[in-house]
């Protein structure tokens, strides 16, 4: 019988073959060991990626709605916040305008007419939020502010009732020049520096939307400055040497301010909906996302413990390799002979 035996090149270009071929699979496995992922997609997908791709295409969209998710919710927290602090500054001195307005002294009107003067400043700058170097309360000119300086609503109000001389004409003055439409020369002409339209929704995903629409011209913000600011006259000088008649004008800011009181709470009970609603849509969004990224490890995910296994049984192969490498590179005639 005809033995056929392997040549000493072929044996050896064989051993380095076999060698390579080690030494690529274990820098794959090592590869894999470190990652946690199937270097080959093309195997794991067996050779279909339009699964794979779908799901990498659908964690973008998620990703994008998570950053419009946040955006969304940091705006209508921030806003909730500044109509917070804008409904405790208008209710904590309501009170006092009552009290003071049914047969308060000279010195106790000039104090609670202070008083409402500098919580009309401070309601302002509340108003006048930004929220990542945006407006909040401006519509869709987010680039203005909504509100110009509460000085400006005053003047504008002192031009307003000069002539008036009675309560009632002033507090008729103040309504007028608060509720003008625009063109009228009232608060939205000379006050209110954003826009008509509101701030465009966010979307926040399929088919989801969060509408912000409240501005600084809603009624009930309005309502609630009118009254800080028809207290705020009587520091500016409305009616003066008539204790009575500004006694008459602070009485009708309290009332003023416990009806706008109850309309800001609605107005906030709005935006704490959208607030609810940009929340559950978030939760959707990420329990989706939690289940596309199990769907996805399970198509490239490497098993840690069968890498482990492949990787040992591949480096003792190899390292069988240089074992019969090297004792055949030892090889002398004798000991061919022997």
């Amino acid at each position: 019988m005809t033995r056929v035996s392997t040549g000493d090149m072929a044996q050896a270009y064989f051993l380095r073959r076999q060698s390579n071929d080690l030494k690529v699979t274990l820098n794959r496995l090592a590869q894999e060991m470190g990652s946690g992922q199937k270097v080959d997609l093309g195997a794991a997908t067996s050779g279909d990626f339009r699964t794979l791709a779908g799901i990498d295409h659908r964690l973008t969209n998620i990703g994008a709605y998570h950053t419009a998710t946040t955006e969304a919710g940091l705006f209508a927290e921030t806003l909730q916040r500044a109509l917070a602090t804008t409904q405790t500054l208008a209710a904590d001195v309501a009170p006092s305008l009552l009290q003071t307005g049914s047969g308060g002294s000279a010195t106790q009107i000039r104090t609670v007419a202070a008083d409402a003067r500098q919580r009309l400043f401070s309601a302002v700058g509340a108003l006048n939020v930004r929220v990542a170097d945006r407006y909040a309360l401006s519509g869709d000119a987010t680039d203005k502010k909504p509100l110009s300086d509460a000085q400006d609503i005053l003047d504008g109000l002192m031009i307003a009732i000069s002539g008036q001389v009675t309560v009632t004409g002033v507090t008729g003055a103040v309504d007028t020049w608060f509720n003008a439409a625009s063109g009228g020369g009232g608060f939205l002409d000379t006050v209110y520096g954003g826009s008509a339209t509101p701030i465009a929704p966010f979307q926040i995903g399929d088919g989801e939307k969060a509408s912000v629409t409240l501005t600084a011209t809603d009624p009930a913000l309005r309502d609630t400055l009118k009254g800080l600011a028809l207290a705020a006259l009587v520091a500016e000088g409305a009616l003066p040497n008539d204790q009575n008649a500004q006694s008459g004008l602070l009485r009708l800011a309290g009332q003023g301010l416990i009806a706008a009181n109850s309309n800001l709470a609605e107005t906030r009970g709005n935006l704490g909906s959208v607030e609810a609603h940009i929340s559950d849509v978030e939760t959707r969004n990420m329990a989706e996302k939690t289940a596309l990224q199990l769907s996805r490890n399970g198509i490239i995910a490497a098993d840690p413990y069968e890498t482990a296994n492949d990787l040992q049984a591949t480096k003792t192969q190899l390292e069988t390799m240089y074992t019969l490498t090297a004792r055949l590179s030892r090889l002398s005639l004798a000991d061919f002979l022997r």
